[in-house]
Formats: C-alpha cells, sequence, structure tokens
C-alpha cells in the first residue's frame, strides 16, 4: 500500500509541470500583445511576491530557533 502511494505521488508531481506550462503560453501572448506593460509589471510584482514569502518565512523560522538555543 505504502509503494503504491508513493508511486501516485511521484507520478502526480510528474504531470503538475505539464499542466503548468499550458498556462505560461497564455501569459506570454498577453504580456506581449500588450503596449504599455501595465500588465508585465503586475506580472512582475506578483512573482516577486509569491518568491518573498518562503524566504521570509524560513528567515523567522530559523530566528525563532536562534532565540529558543540562546535562552
Amino acid at each position: 500500500m505504502k509503494k503504491k502511494l508513493i508511486f501516485l505521488l511521484v507520478i502526480s508531481f510528474l504531470l503538475v509541470p505539464e499542466i503548468t506550462e499550458a498556462q505560461c503560453a497564455m501569459c506570454r501572448a498577453v504580456l506581449e500583445s500588450e503596449s504599455t506593460g501595465n500588465a508585465a509589471k503586475g506580472i512582475n510584482n506578483g512573482i516577486v511576491y509569491l518568491m518573498a514569502i518562503p524566504y521570509i518565512l524560513v528567515a523567522g523560522l530559523f530566528y525563532f530557533i536562534y532565540r529558543k538555543m540562546r535562552s
């Protein structure tokens, strides 16, 4: 049972990039067709926001562990 579950998880993780790549072509077409560049700025800001949150959470976790170890 455990091997089947691991196999299904591996297969599902391998199929996820196929789903997400389909959306990238649509975003790219919209960004290339717009002349003002406002959508591109919005997309870039969204990417930076999504990228920053995990780093902030991990930094907070390490700070919390550091404080616990010192006291």
